[in-house]
């Protein structure tokens, strides 16, 4: 299931969007048992969540005009081809949101952790 809605939300934009939730759920656990470097582990998940949740948005953006471009050729389209399309171009933001929101949540545990 999880595998197949990567290859249908486009393996160009899905699969480096599984490498860096891979990437920061390492970084989470890095800063979890090495207490001295969480403030630069704190920037580099804030930096590598934003570029995974705008990621997400240049896939679902490209997607659509390829939609577009699509249904300009074809020239009418039913509104179910039409909703399967939108669908699989809301995948890859939805993905990269919520690689976002686990780095936040990450960062936030971290944040809390930290000694003043």
């Amino acid at each position: 299931m999880f595998f197949s809605l990567l290859n249908e939300g486009g393996p160009f934009f899905m699969y480096p969007l599984l490498v860096i939730l891979i990437l920061v759920l390492i970084l989470i656990v890095k800063g979890f048992l090495n207490k001295e470097g969480v403030p630069k582990t704190i920037k580099l998940i804030s930096s590598i969540t934003l570029f995974a949740l705008v990621w997400g948005f240049l896939g679902h953006i490209v997607g659509m005009i390829g939609a577009f471009d699509s249904i300009e050729a074809v020239g009418e389209i039913s509104p179910a081809v039409m909703a399967a399309g939108i669908k699989i171009s809301l995948l890859v933001p939805v993905f990269g949101s919520f690689i976002f929101l686990v780095g936040r949540l990450g960062i936030i545990i971290l944040t809390w952790m930290q000694k003043d």
